[in-house]
């Protein structure tokens, strides 16, 4: 699990043909994930499954802070 990836990619920390790269050269039985908003158009071309979450209704709209163990 590559938690948060886009935000290291678009940040410039690694670089994107190395994560396209990685992507490209897995196994076939291994399983990839890769989490983040606003995720590069290429990484996106090379996924197999692409999800996007929007937020409906959460804790932090109504004021509640966040919960160890839960939230961090």
């Amino acid at each position: 699990i590559l938690d948060e990836i886009s935000l290291v990619i678009n940040l410039g920390l690694i670089n994107m043909r190395d994560v396209v790269n990685l992507i490209d050269k897995k196994s076939n039985h291994i399983e990839l994930i890769l989490t983040g908003r606003d995720m590069p158009e290429d990484i996106l071309e090379h996924a197999n499954l692409v999800t996007e979450m929007r937020n409906i209704k959460h804790p932090f709209s109504q004021n509640m802070p966040a919960r160890r163990g839960i939230e961090f």
